[in-house]
């Protein structure tokens, strides 16, 4: 009898562990958006709004508008608009790696490089 709890007990467990994260993309393709990042040790909130093909972000009271090109639901490149600087002119690859509730864990990196960051964005519409 104990044997069989413990078996019970573990494949479930197992069960659990094993569970594919959801990935709804297309709930986070477009609509309204905060990211909250530390930077300096400081907590600070980017909000953004993102369409088929446009990305402008609220940061630090600036505006900066980026064009959007969707590789599929989950991925898409970003390219600033109007760059200020050489390092703005590289564009960013994007991926939604998971999802949960209103919101979205992403990597992101600069188009063919390895080096690979995350983040969560909360989905505010």
């Amino acid at each position: 009898m104990g044997k069989h709890i413990t078996f019970t007990f573990l494949s479930l467990l197992f069960i659990i562990a094993c569970k594919t994260p959801q990935r709804d993309c297309a709930s986070f393709k477009t609509g309204e958006f905060s990211y909250e990042e530390l930077i300096e040790g400081a907590l600070v909130t980017t909000r953004f709004t993102r369409n088929d093909t446009l990305e402008v972000a609220y940061f630090n009271n600036k505006v900066d508008s980026s064009s959007v090109r969707w590789i599929n639901d989950c991925e898409w490149i970003v390219k600033k608009i109007n760059p200020k600087s050489m390092s703005e002119e590289k564009a960013v690859h994007m991926k939604i790696l998971y999802t949960e509730g209103e919101f979205y864990t992403f990597e992101y990196s600069l188009v063919g490089k390895t080096k690979k960051q995350r983040g969560t964005a909360k989905k505010l519409n």
